[in-house]
């Protein structure tokens, strides 16, 4: 008996059609979105020009320290900080000044008049009370700011990392675009 070339031969071997190609496809750009999208965010928005420098204020209140005016001279002098923004690590940011801030204790008198004077436990007590300013980059969102991948606002609480302290804040102030 003669082969007959005209029957189907069997399958070979497993052929792709088009919506097996199609959840391929899915599947491998949803795990290098999920990889990569803070990277890839961040530079698109550099090579954009999509970036511009943030000044953000942060205010630390009422936390102990031996000496305030050593841990406010050694941010100075490291020049950076590490920065969380709700326990998201951000990177390090630039320390463009650290003004220390005076307490005030106010007072109404039996005249109806309002006295203010500076509290000297303060400086007895050890405790700091300073204005952080750091620049970093950012973009303005609908949200407010885009500052490491996290949208911060004036009350966002905020830590900050030096070498020898971790000090927990609060945004008091953005400013964008300025230097």
């Amino acid at each position: 008996m003669a082969a007959n070339s005209d029957l189907p031969s069997a399958p070979s071997g497993r052929s792709w059609s088009l919506v097996d190609a199609a959840a391929a496809a899915a599947v491998v750009l949803a795990a290098v979105g999920v990889i990569w999208s803070p990277k890839l965010s961040g530079a698109l928005a550099r090579a954009t020009g999509a970036l511009t420098p943030v000044t953000v204020f942060v205010d630390v209140r009422g936390v102990p320290v031996a000496n305030p005016s050593a841990l406010i001279e050694a941010a100075k002098e490291e020049g950076r900080v590490a920065i969380v923004i709700r326990n998201q690590p951000h990177g390090s940011v630039v320390v463009k000044q650290v003004q220390p801030l005076q307490r005030l204790l106010v007072a109404v008198q039996p005249n109806g008049t309002v006295v203010t004077a500076t509290d000297p436990n303060q400086f007895r007590l050890g405790s700091l009370d300073a204005r952080f300013v750091l620049e970093g980059q950012g973009r303005k969102s609908g949200g407010g700011v885009v500052f490491g991948n996290q949208n911060l606002k004036i009350g966002t609480p905020v830590e900050i990392e030096g070498q020898q302290y971790r000090l927990s804040g609060t945004v008091s102030g953005l400013e964008i675009g300025a230097n």
